[in-house]
């Protein structure tokens, strides 16, 4: 018996040899097997959270200024999260004005880092905007989504969970900004003398965010860092600089050839534009002009097909570019506090003049318009270099057609004189407000290489 057992432990020891490479064989084959990858996503999905919020702001007729503060510090969210998984993408902390030391870090469970940067957007733009619940029917279709494309519920919950952390840290770091004490501050009246802002029809609105230089900026030292040289004095006599100036927009006015018109029309961009129906007045659905700026990029990403980490890099650096710029740009504005051509020419050469365009509710100087195309023309032009042609077809799904432009900085240029053919804004202001977007531009890609 003995023997026998000696005999079948001598096959087993034989046998070996045979069953670890037997093993290794099975281990091999196991790894070649393919695997299940992780679903991916592209710059489409980040076009489509900006798109929504476009349309929230439509529904919450947001203001310019605000809108950009909307787009940055949602954009800001998903950098973020992008930041912490790919070191070649740097934090903003250090860069920023005020910027936090995020100390939270993904799960070490399974979870999706662009799903988190996805998800952490629209948590932030589903608490800061004032019709937030509709970003959230927006999120759940998209959570809805991801389960199909293969997403399974416990990637999505830890993704969420990681995604809500960190945008909770992005809207303090918003709500520490200084924007949520600009309604305690006094009441603006508008100043009743000759060559100062006052309210235009047809609806007569309130001076708009009139304090908006108060709020934190991203990249600047002041809100006046880059003090643009002061307006052309107000003065109503023939001849004078002020007067030609005005006669040049009074003129155009009378005398818009049909290209000009759609320039116009184009870029108008005006979300408090009104049309009067009887005793009542109607909002106009227009786009702000930082929203078309940012469809600008959603389209030049896809054009030249940019990762999604790529993307959302592009996006925040445009979406601060635009706060910076508007910051310095109403401070500007309720500095000089300059008339606006409307009430202009109607006073000194024709009492019946009407505009183009509809004139926004605040003072003229700069061309708030001029500025954040320009800030935005260059940024866009770092990423994607000079001579970028591509179709602006931003506002199509708003009736307006598309059209060709050769380079940003080209569209950036027909922007601001849009606003001369519109017949809302005097000429030194688009010239001035262009050199100052460019100055905002150059400065915040210095500060956050």
């Amino acid at each position: 018996m003995k023997k026998e057992l000696v005999k079948l432990s001598l096959k087993k020891i034989k046998l070996l040899p045979y069953l670890l490479i037997a093993s290794i064989l099975l281990m091999q084959i196991s790894s070649c097997a393919p695997k299940k990858q992780a679903p991916t996503f592209t710059n489409k999905e980040l076009a489509k959270v900006i798109f929504t919020m476009t349309d929230i702001m439509l529904q919450d007729i947001t203001n310019p200024p605000l809108a950009a503060r909307f787009f940055s510090y949602t954009c800001l969210a998903g950098y973020e999260v992008v930041a912490q998984y790919d070191t070649s993408f740097k934090n903003m902390y250090g860069k920023l004005n005020g910027y936090p030391a995020i100390k939270i870090k993904p799960t070490a469970l399974p979870y999706s880092n662009q799903l988190s940067a996805l998800l952490a957007m629209m948590e932030t733009a589903k608490k800061i905007q004032p019709s937030g619940p509709l970003m959230g029917v927006f999120e759940q279709k998209f959570i809805d989504s991801c389960k199909q494309l293969g997403f399974d519920e416990e990637t999505i919950a830890n993704s969420m969970t990681y995604a809500q952390a960190i945008s909770k840290e992005i809207l303090a770091y918003a709500k520490a900004d200084g924007y949520n004490k600009i309604s305690n501050l006094p009441r603006y009246t508008p100043k009743t003398e000759a060559g100062y802002w006052y309210p235009t029809p047809p609806a007569f609105m309130a001076a708009v965010e009139p304090y908006f230089r108060t709020v934190r900026p991203f990249t600047l030292d002041t809100s006046s860092q880059f003090k643009p040289i002061p307006p052309v004095a107000y003065n109503p006599s023939k001849g004078s600089p002020f007067y030609n100036l005005t006669e040049a927009v009074y003129k155009e006015g009378k005398e818009l050839s049909e290209d000009h018109r759609l320039i116009a029309a184009f870029w108008d961009c005006n979300p408090f534009a009104v049309q009067n129906g009887g005793h009542l007045q109607y909002g106009l659905k227009k786009i702000s002009p930082g929203a078309h700026w940012m469809g600008i990029a959603g389209i030049a990403c896809e054009k030249t097909n940019k990762s999604f980490e790529q993307s959302i890099q592009i996006y925040t650096s445009v979406s601060m570019g635009l706060m910076d710029a508007f910051i310095t740009c109403w401070d500007e504005k309720y500095r000089s506090n300059r008339v606006r051509p409307e009430t202009a020419i109607r006073k000194i050469i024709d009492p019946q003049w009407e505009p183009l365009l509809q004139t926004p509710p605040f003072p003229e100087y700069l061309s708030g318009h001029s500025v954040i195309s320009s800030a935005s023309a260059t940024i866009l032009t770092h990423y994607f270099g000079d001579n970028f042609a591509y179709t602006d077809n931003v506002e199509v799904v708003y009736g307006l057609p598309s059209r060709n432009f050769e380079s940003f900085n080209k569209a950036a240029s027909e922007a601001g004189v849009s606003r001369f053919y519109g017949g809302i804004h005097f000429m030194d202001a688009i010239t001035n407000g262009q050199l100052e977007g460019g100055k905002v531009g150059e400065w915040l890609l210095q500060k956050i290489k």
